[in-house]
């Protein structure tokens, strides 16, 4: 008898014990979740510096709006949206920047330093590089004409970066219809959310180098479009690579749907472009986005959400950088 009075003490506490165990679980799950107030009290004016920042630079420079939503794109494809792009070499960093898909095209690290320089003055080491790429990469969408979408926050910094990861999990400008569905679906994003994001080149422009193979090589192009790209983009390989030109024909400094207005005439600039429309299950969407642009904007602000929230560092992880291109 003495022995079962003990047993079910025994099972109590051990009820006990895994109840409390079960709410601590909880309780760092839900710490671990990025939420869209996680500055409003140790940061309430880091949103609106962040703003502001970003509004001064695209003002300055129409284009900057494209790179500052790279930056992010590039930044959460890699380890996850952990700031890691932004890291310069140094002892036991090879930096991403250097990767193939990111050298000499990848750019704005002055920016985000600006930003993160603003942000620190208000708020010490309190808000992430990684937030910050996540915020401008919005404010940069809707100073242009873009959509605007609610950003979770509560990222940390990376102390790593991978060069090696980068090259394996970056797109490449020439890249076929299934490798771009493998890169995309390796980081949990879906055909639709593929072709949304493959919208933000609506703004921006692209090297000689990433679409030289294409005006010269391909078939499915339009052969006036072809023609005015060789103008400033001579066949001899290494002969003006960085020359740029716009990803989209008609309106490259405004977010629209006019990328897939240009597929569908056969204009896209990269191959990995115009590979969405060429008889791919993807024609759909290119067709639906061409046609519909709120659905576009729609889809597009859904797949940013989805893709901030690519394996974050959050709670103990990682670091709050004091500047973006080195560790603390």
């Amino acid at each position: 008898m003495r022995f079962l009075r003990s047993s079910l003490r025994m099972g109590s506490w051990g009820v006990v014990v895994t109840a409390a165990l079960i709410l601590s679980l909880t309780v760092i799950c839900e710490a671990a979740k990025l939420t869209p107030n996680y500055y409003d009290k140790t940061c309430p004016r880091a949103l609106p510096t962040i703003k502001k920042a970003v509004s001064a630079a695209v003002a300055r420079e129409r284009r900057m709006a494209a790179s500052l939503i790279r930056l992010h794109f590039h930044d959460c494809f890699v380890q996850g949206c952990d700031g890691s792009l932004l890291l310069k070499d140094a002892d036991g960093i090879v930096s991403e920047q250097t990767a193939l898909q990111n050298n000499g095209s990848v750019r704005g690290f002055g920016v985000v330093e600006n930003i993160k320089s603003a942000v620190e003055a208000v708020c010490p080491g309190v808000v992430s590089c990684a937030d910050i790429l996540a915020v401008a990469a919005r404010d940069s969408s809707v100073y242009v004409g873009g959509p605007t979408w609610t950003v979770k926050l509560g990222r940390r910094d990376s102390t790593t970066a991978s060069r090696a990861v980068a090259q394996q999990n970056l797109p490449l400008a020439g890249a076929d219809l299934n490798n771009l569905t493998a890169v995309f679906a390796r980081q949990g994003l879906s055909l639709k959310d593929m072709v949304a994001l493959s919208g933000s080149h609506t703004i921006g422009l692209a090297r000689c180098v990433t679409f030289r193979g294409r005006i010269y090589n391909e078939t499915n192009i339009d052969p006036s479009f072809a023609r005015m790209r060789q103008r400033r983009c001579p066949a001899t390989n290494n002969v003006g690579n960085d020359n740029l030109a716009p990803l989209d024909l008609v309106t490259p400094g405004s977010f629209d749907n006019y990328y897939f207005k240009n597929l569908l005439q056969k204009k896209g600039l990269l191959h990995s472009d115009q590979i969405l429309y060429n008889g791919a299950p993807t024609d759909d969407l290119v067709l639906k986005y061409s046609k519909d642009s709120a659905a576009f904007y729609a889809d597009f602000a859904t797949a940013m959400v989805k893709m901030g929230d690519i394996s974050p560092l959050t709670g103990s992880a990682g670091e709050i950088r004091k500047v973006c291109s080195f560790v603390n």
